[in-house]
């Protein structure tokens, strides 16, 4: 990998700021909050259908890895990266099987929200149960955060072409889940 140092003043790496901390130029607050205007609404709703009411907590920590992570958080990225945050955040936080205490109780779901009405419906949900925990995951990234291609990709950590894979035998499977 070449050096690009010496093209950059006073040694400085091109990108980064001068400050000498990783976070790329412009990560700065005003990035943040933009990060968080943009995506925060989309990373809740995420974590209201598999968290419920502890969601809003665990929205604030994905959040707070985002703003502590920012160097690593990809421009071209954003969302599929915090989505992926999320599934951690919340792997560990019921593999610490302790309650998330939280300051004001979260605004009730939207009771309209087709994902939600999916859900409920009994026959949805006994196709979607009949399904490997990997099937459901790559089906509900498509289906309620609406991530195809690279996006999916992304989020499941695979390229895009296991990522295409996976989603058509997930729906292959659901159909005979469904016609089961």
């Amino acid at each position: 990998m070449p050096d690009h140092t010496a093209d950059a003043p006073d040694g400085a790496r091109p990108g980064l700021p001068d400050d000498g901390s990783r976070r790329p130029a412009g990560h700065d607050d005003a990035w943040f909050t933009d990060l968080v205007v943009e995506h925060g609404r989309a990373v809740h709703r995420y974590l209201v259908r598999r968290a419920g009411d502890e969601a809003e907590d665990l929205a604030a920590e994905v959040m707070a890895v985002a703003w502590r992570r920012r160097a690593d958080v990809p421009d071209e990225a954003v969302l599929p990266w915090l989505y992926r945050t999320a599934g951690f955040v919340l792997a560990n936080h019921r593999r610490k099987g302790r309650p998330v205490p939280v300051g004001e109780v979260p605004e009730e779901a939207d009771l309209d929200d087709p994902a939600l009405r999916a859900v409920q419906d009994d026959l949805v949900r006994r196709a979607l149960a009949a399904l490997s925990a990997r099937d459901r995951q790559v089906l509900l990234l498509n289906a309620w955060e609406g991530l195809v291609g690279q996006e999916l990709a992304a989020v499941l950590g695979i390229s895009r072409g296991g990522a295409d894979a996976a989603l058509s035998r997930a729906r292959a499977r659901l159909r005979a889940a469904w016609d089961a």
